[in-house]
């Protein structure tokens, strides 16, 4: 079975789970977040896409159901034994069949916990669930709850961490390695993809982000592949990933020369990022690591150019994107703790000029301070 934890690895997540429930006095969880189901039973699948529902129950009770094609998907990649199938036909209507889950499971007129914030709970789904269950049960938005207990990996989620980046590591070099004038976008992204690929890793939960000339400027992935020039830049955003565990890198690559304007600006990422370093460590707020990273791009003349947030946390997470909670923007009240794994960008977008330059790197947080998993250097290379 393709299932990458232990019993006991799962067992262990799900009395956390049970106990956070009993506390908030909740009788039940239904999970529609991709990542909260292969957290608690390792169920691996896009079929989120479509509504599917896992339950769990303080008693312990646990019930997936999801639709046809993912019933072997769920026997294969998870814990799950008890696994209900709703039909897909014309007006079909899955939350009516989740209530006489809940009716079997005797949860009339209880206190459910509801995983809203979830990509396959689409606003439709939504409004049929509230209409199925506002007469049988107390509904309470707990899109949370799980992520709370995500955010602070166990050993085990660790070594897939760091196997992440070693992958990351790899598509660098393929990066190093290709990016120069006359070479194609589209054949950094294959080599870089292909290195995690030969690595035994995985596709990550978004796409590469690439962008070349004035599209270094770029924060998200769009579908122009151009030539570099002579005199260029590139920017390349990507994530080792390695049973959905990701390990993330920002970088950008001046090709053929590096300007003045540039050096300062990688200079000022370096700078920040340090800065951002000494806070991550425990008892500091997330909040208070966007505060220095403002502070340092702001008092070299950069404040227009940053972002308004400077990385997040990482870790098990599932397409459209990779980022996962908590975020680092100002007054984020979260408090750091050893096990926590984030992803900080130093980002410069200059219109102006049209030039680009960022830096990021993927850390653990350890109970004295952080290890940067990368292990390459931070060095400006130019192609």
């Amino acid at each position: 079975m393709a299932i990458h934890f232990t019993k006991e690895e799962f067992s262990t997540r799900k009395s956390k789970v049970i106990k956070e429930l009993k506390k908030q006095n909740l009788d039940g969880l239904l999970m529609f977040r991709q990542e909260s189901m292969y957290w608690l039973t390792g169920y691996d699948t896009f079929g989120y896409v479509y509504f599917q529902c896992l339950v769990l129950t303080t008693r312990g009770d646990l019930i997936l159901l999801t639709r046809a094609p993912d019933l072997r998907q769920a026997q294969n990649t998870s814990i799950i034994e008890d696994i209900r199938i709703w039909v897909d036909k014309d007006k079909s209507k899955p939350s009516d069949q989740l209530v006489d889950i809940l009716s079997e499971l005797g949860l009339e007129k209880s206190n459910l916990g509801v995983e809203y914030e979830a990509y396959g709970l689409t606003g439709r789904n939504a409004m049929r669930l509230n209409d199925s269950l506002k007469a049988f049960a107390t509904l309470h938005d707990k899109s949370e709850l799980i992520s709370f207990l995500r955010v602070i990996k166990s050993p085990a989620e660790i070594v897939y961490v760091k196997k992440a980046a070693e992958l990351a590591d790899k598509a660098m070099e393929a990066a190093w390695k290709y990016a120069h004038s006359g070479q194609n976008e589209s054949k950094i992204l294959a080599e870089m993809q292909g290195a995690i690929f030969n690595g035994g890793g995985d596709y990550p939960a978004n796409e590469f982000i690439i962008g070349s000339g004035k599209n270094a400027l770029l924060c998200r992935y769009q579908s122009e592949k151009r030539n570099l020039d002579e005199i260029d830049q590139l920017s390349i955003e990507w994530a080792g990933t390695y049973k959905h565990y990701h390990s993330a890198m920002f970088r950008t690559i001046p090709i053929g020369r590096v300007n003045e304007k540039q050096k300062k600006m990688y200079e000022a990422c370096v700078e920040a990022l340090k800065a951002c370093e000494k806070k991550l460590k425990p008892g500091n707020k997330v909040g208070e690591v966007f505060d220095v990273h403002a502070e340092v791009f702001d008092k070299l003349g950069y404040k227009k150019s940053r972002m308004n947030a400077c990385g997040y946390s990482l870790g098990t997470t599932f397409a459209p994107n990779w980022m996962d909670w908590p975020m680092f923007y100002t007054g984020n009240p979260v408090v750091l703790n050893a096990g926590m794994v984030f992803f900080m960008h130093m980002i410069l977008m200059d219109s102006d000029n049209q030039l680009a330059m960022n830096l990021g790197e993927t850390y653990l947080v350890t109970n004295d301070g952080n290890e940067r998993l990368g292990k390459k250097k931070m060095d400006l290379v130019i192609g």
